[in-house]
Formats: C-alpha cells, structure tokens, sequence
C-alpha cells in the first residue's frame, strides 16, 4: 500500500498516513474557521495506527480552548515554527483528524459532508450538493457511532 506523506508549510513537521479511509468532512464552526484562517476546516479522518509522525516533534504546539459544553477542550495543535494547523499525533483517539491541505499528494476520498453549516459566515456559499448539518445533527450522529 502505498504511504502518503504530509506536512507543514515549513516542512519541520512530517508524518505519513497508510490509509485514508474518511470521513472526510468540510466544518463550518466558529472555532475550526478561527484555527484554520478560512471559511471551513477540510479534515478528513484516519484510524491511530495508519498515521505515524516522522519528524518535527519538537515543534508542536497545543493550544486548548475553554471548554464551552463539556469536556474535552477544542484541541488546536500547530507548528510552533510556521503556524501551520497539524492533526493530534498523541491523542489517545482512535480516529484522528488530517488538514487536508497538509497531505503532498492526491488521495481518493472526496469530501463527503458540510457539518456545522448554521455557523458558516454569509459571506461563505455552499456550492455542491454534497450533505449539510448542523451542531445538532452531527452531535446526535456521531453519539451512535
């Protein structure tokens, strides 16, 4: 299987991912545009075991949020060098969420869902047709999982 590699905008921070399975989801909340600088995060997931960092531990940052519901914090994890958004390589989660726009090559998983989208700033348009939801709609899907 071929590796697909990543990194940020430096370079300073690599890893590599065995297999992209998805979701691969666009999030329109008010934290994910402030962590990204843009109208929606693309992140799209993979299983702990296919992601490995293979350098540039030294320059990751954390940056935990104030809890707004409940607990855990929004977690932003960044090149403490470049600022560059990266996933959370030492989360005890068994899916971690990839910035697309870090991996240096084409993968095959296209996006497959807006979430958040009550939070999407008017000056954003949705312009596919691919599947809108809110807050409340992820929040009860992803508590059957």
């Amino acid at each position: 299987m071929e590796k697909i590699t990543g990194s940020c905008l430096c370079g300073g921070v690599v890893f590599e991912v065995q297999k992209i399975t998805g979701p691969f989801e666009l999030c329109h909340c008010n934290r994910c545009r402030k962590a990204t600088g843009s109208a929606y995060a693309a992140m799209v997931s993979v299983h702990s075991k296919n992601i490995h960092l293979t350098c540039g531990k030294e320059f990751i940052g954390v940056y935990d949020t104030p809890i707004r519901e409940k607990p855990p914090a929004y977690r932003s994890i960044f090149c403490r060098n470049c600022g560059s958004p990266l996933p959370d390589f030492f989360t005890q989660q068994t899916i971690i969420e990839i910035p697309a726009g870090l991996l240096d090559k084409n993968f095959h998983v296209k996006p497959d869902k807006h979430i958040y989208v009550e939070y999407k700033p008017t000056w954003s348009e949705i312009h596919d047709a691919l599947p809108q939801f809110t807050k409340k709609q992820i929040k009860k899907w992803r508590e059957n999982l």
